[in-house]
């Protein structure tokens, strides 16, 4: 695998970003990419390591540790080493239909999870996986491929995000007619409008591979919600021979304070998805951040793509509330490998802010306790207090206002991204589905059968928020089990 002394010879490299002041002008993605002879240097550093983690996809401590969708990492990065790009990119395409997205938004828990990792930083994963499949592009190895028989069997997906997409993509394989139906006006979901384009282009990454689908019978519906007065849920079952749903967990966590109904309080993900749409140039108004100063509560993600948004719209500050504390430089002791790794990270978004204003726009341990206004109903500032987490009386840690630490902190946008409670209820009503104490689809991981014969489950509306590339390993499982339940027998991995 790779070099047997190249961990020894080489150190970690990875490619370079445009330069933050730079890249904050516009909406083109920020990542460069390396050339060959560097990408191979890199490969060849994937020890002959005996056990790899880095492709087993196991839960540890709640965290994914390894690549969920089983990427066969050791192979392909040694197939780079030796230039082998074709051969590699078959490789990559064993396990993962879409290795442009994962090499762009994945947050690599293959790297996290490396053997190398112990003791040096981890093998360059994640910048070779999405360099592997956009040679393939470039070289036209990537084309339509249709499958060689139909069943005559017809399959519903709803939801046209990651776990729809594999879905989708692999029912295809096996012969189904598949039709996947998205209620926005573009195919996608969070790829489409959840992540902005300057993580993950829209036109030259998105939509290439949704005409590649089409291209390979995929039917894509789109301004429709399954559920509605215009397609009753009951249309599914009666016009088609199994579905799978794959609607996200859309529901986001709200913040209940004084002052929650003012102008300007929005949730991040109508942020987001408005802002996509104007760089897209459709249709919605855009919710703008300009000469604003933004207060986005909650990190992760979804807070960062809030951070790097409101610069590019041209804010006059951007503050970045967590309630958590700031994670330490390196390993705790019970955060051992190969567990994810909890440690602090300065991401794009952080970095621009930075470079634009001068510091990190984080504050940790900070909550809002309330929102004022300036009267005509526009919020202008938001209230603050600084907590400390403590043990109630069933011994759970819980955030407690430490008295004196208040503030008022200037507010012209407040964006609210702490995360989603679970998905949409109405279309799980409408179809009688059992769920979990959650509000998930009940299916067991494995098996993606709902309540309902011929109707299976997959990605965040099962599991609950999580990571695009288990939404991935999920859609392609429920399409194993749904090709099981319409054949009786599957070829599908």
């Amino acid at each position: 695998m790779g070099k047997i002394t190249g961990f020894l010879e080489y150190q970690r490299e990875v490619p370079a970003d445009r330069e933050p002041l730079e890249r904050i002008k516009g909406w083109n993605e920020f990542h460069l990419h390396m050339d060959d002879e560097a990408l191979r240097t890199q490969g060849a550093r994937c020890m002959d390591c005996g056990i790899p983690f880095c492709h087993t996809g196991k839960l540890i401590s709640g965290m994914a540790s390894g690549c969920p969708v089983n990427n066969l990492i050791p192979e392909w990065n040694d197939l780079v080493y030796r230039n082998l790009w074709r051969q590699a990119l078959d490789r990559l395409h064993k396990t993962n239909n879409f290795p442009e997205f994962t090499g762009r938004v994945c947050p690599a828990p293959c790297e996290g999870s490396c053997t190398l990792g112990i003791i040096d930083p981890p093998v360059t994963i994640k910048n070779i996986e999405v360099s592997i499949v956009e040679r393939g592009f470039d070289e036209g190895w990537i084309v339509p491929v249709l499958p060689q028989v139909r069943t005559g069997k017809r399959v519903a997906v709803v939801g046209s995000g990651p776990a729809g997409l594999s879905a989708a993509a692999q029912l295809n394989r096996a012969g189904h007619s598949v039709t996947v139906f998205e209620r926005e006006d573009l195919p996608g979901g969070l790829l489409m409008y959840g992540i902005p384009n300057m993580k993950l282009d829209k036109r030259q990454v998105v939509q290439r591979r949704i005409k590649l689908m089409e291209a390979e019978g995929i039917t894509f519906v789109c301004n429709t919600e399954i559920g509605s007065a215009a397609f009753p849920a009951d249309r599914l079952r009666s016009e088609f021979d199994a579905v799978v749903l794959a609607t996200g967990a859309t529901v986001p966590r709200d913040l209940p304070v004084e002052g929650r109904a003012l102008d300007g309080v929005h949730f991040a993900m109508d942020f987001l998805t408005a802002n996509t749409k104007g760089v897209l140039n459709r249709s919605g108004d855009v919710i703008s951040a300009r000469d604003k100063d933004v207060v986005i509560i909650g990190g992760g993600d979804t807070g960062t793509d809030c951070v790097g948004t409101s610069l590019r719209h041209g804010c006059r500050s951007v503050t970045q509330l967590e309630i958590m504390p700031r994670s330490p430089e390196e390993r705790a002791a019970d955060n051992p490998w190969p567990e994810w790794p909890k440690i602090h990270k300065v991401d794009y978004g952080q970095e621009e802010a930075a470079a634009k204003f001068g510091a990190d726009p984080r504050t940790y341990l900070t909550t809002a306790t309330g929102f004022e206004g300036d009267g005509n109903g526009t919020v202008t500032a938001v209230r603050t207090v600084e907590v400390a987490w403590e043990k109630n009386d069933r011994g759970q840690f819980t955030p407690k206002p430490v008295p004196g630490t208040e503030q008022v902190r200037p507010a012209g946008l407040v964006l609210l991204a702490m995360g989603f409670l679970g998905p949409e209820q109405a279309l799980l009503d409408a179809l009688g589905l059992e769920r979990d104490p959650r509000s998930n689809v009940r299916a067991d991981y494995g098996r993606y059968a709902t309540s309902l014969p011929g109707v299976f489950a997959a990605g965040d509306c099962r599991r609950g928020q999580s990571l695009v590339v288990w939404a991935f390993n999920e859609g392609r499982g429920a399409a194993r089990e749904c090709d099981r339940y319409l054949m009786g027998s599957t070829e599908l991995p």
